[in-house]
């Protein structure tokens, strides 16, 4: 089952889903997938027997690509995908899977309704945390900034330093070391 996630540019929605949700391949942007290393993950699963493991949960990012298109410049791979049959990289994917393999492979794409859903108590004291610093800066007089959570710390960036510009995923960072530490492979 691939799940594709909104993240064309940088990866986190779909890393933390994936995390969360129990996948056992991420495909980010930011990492650059070999389908024949994902064909593998799965497969061996597959394989596994009557150990509980026979499918595979693919998280995927509308921007995921391949090692071969990650070479190529935007406009480029851009060109590339349109002239491909497939309504996203997912369904290329799925395809990819399903004819090396001969396993069942579906897609599905939440899409924006992804982002729906109830507020959790957490994110209902985030929300009030926000709002009361964005109203003491307005107070101050202090504007033209963004407010943050900084470890614990609610803080403000000046748009000047945040806007237009895409926190990517780390490669190396903690999520991604606490994915591969947890068997999730990255296809590369």
């Amino acid at each position: 089952m691939l799940i594709e996630i909104m993240g064309n540019k940088a990866g986190w929605l779909t890393l933390y889903a994936g995390l969360g949700g129990g996948a056992d391949v991420i495909l980010l942007p930011e990492i650059p997938y070999d389908i024949n290393k994902v064909i593998e993950t799965v497969e061996r699963r597959a394989s596994s027997g009557g150990k509980g493991r026979n499918f595979s949960i693919l998280c995927v990012a509308e921007g995921a690509m391949t090692k071969e298109e990650a070479l190529l410049k935007k406009k480029q791979r851009a060109q590339k995908r349109s002239e491909e049959a497939y309504h996203s990289v997912s369904y290329r994917i799925a395809d990819e899977i399903q004819s090396k393999t001969g396993l069942d492979t579906r897609v599905v794409i939440p899409g924006h309704y992804q982002r729906g859903g109830s507020p959790s108590p957490y994110d209902r004291v985030l929300a009030t945390q926000f709002g009361a610093y964005a109203a003491q800066l307005i107070k101050d007089g202090n504007y033209g900034n963004a407010v943050a959570m900084k470890g614990n710390t609610v803080v403000h960036n000046p748009l000047s330093e945040v806007a237009g510009k895409t926190k990517f995923v780390p490669t190396d960072g903690d999520m991604v070391t606490t994915a591969r530490s947890m068997g999730i492979g990255f296809g590369d």
